[in-house]
């Protein structure tokens, strides 16, 4: 399986299951960075990909289908729309989604531990 470097961004196969890195180098330059309290802004995963794509097909539906349905009476307008948000909910059921809401709510609970471990605010 192949995956990206969150260093680099290389792609690389990982000699352990859960490998992050193309290198020990990339390893150590990133732990470095983190250690160091500096952002690095992790570069696009496969899913993020297919997530932004799969959004990208919604917004070109939705606006395919405002097109259609301006001159619609309202009835039939209405039964388009529907059916636009009815494909839509299963995307909001999202494994993708969730993970990357999961790791966004990590990433803020760890921020604000470290503010508060700094500043001895609670």
């Amino acid at each position: 399986m192949v995956m990206q470097c969150q260093k680099c961004g290389k792609a690389y196969e990982p000699k352990r299951r859960g490998g992050k890195f193309c290198s020990t180098s990339c390893r150590v330059v990133q732990h470095q960075l983190v250690k160091r309290g500096r952002l690095y802004v992790n570069p696009n995963t496969g899913d993020e990909v297919y997530l932004a794509n799969k959004l990208a097909t919604i917004e070109r539906t939705a606006q395919q289908t405002l097109v259609a349905v301006q001159d619609l009476p309202a009835e039939q307008a209405l039964v388009e729309l529907r059916k636009l948000v009815q494909g839509w909910a299963g995307v909001a059921q999202n494994s993708v989604i969730e993970r990357i809401l999961r790791h966004d709510r990590k990433e803020r609970e760890t921020n604000y531990e470290a503010y508060r471990a700094r500043t001895g605010l609670y």
